[in-house]
């Protein structure tokens, strides 16, 4: 099961969303928009903002703008890319 942070269910909250471990095999978060479920985000076999941070904060901050290089243009889209980007990559 995925550790949610205190951090990622505030910003689930500011953009007016619930967010769960996923019960899915292959995601961490499931999202969910008055109580409608959205999407899965967030590969469990990969590490996110927050696992990279408890670890090592200066390499935390390195491998998110590594990440936004690579998926700039799925960000900008919104959708699935915006929201890992905002809830595990603290893109705000």
């Amino acid at each position: 099961m995925y550790p949610i942070t205190k951090s990622q269910y505030e910003t689930a909250n500011r953009l007016g969303l619930e967010i769960f471990s996923s019960d899915k095999p292959k995601y961490k978060l499931d999202v969910y928009k008055d109580g409608d479920y959205i999407t899965s985000i967030g590969a469990k076999s990969y590490k996110d903002f927050y696992i990279y941070f408890k670890e090592n904060p200066e390499l935390a901050y390195n491998r998110r703008q590594a990440y936004y290089n690579r998926h700039k243009k799925n960000i900008l889209n919104g959708g699935r890319g915006l929201l890992s980007w905002l809830l595990l990559w603290n893109g705000l």
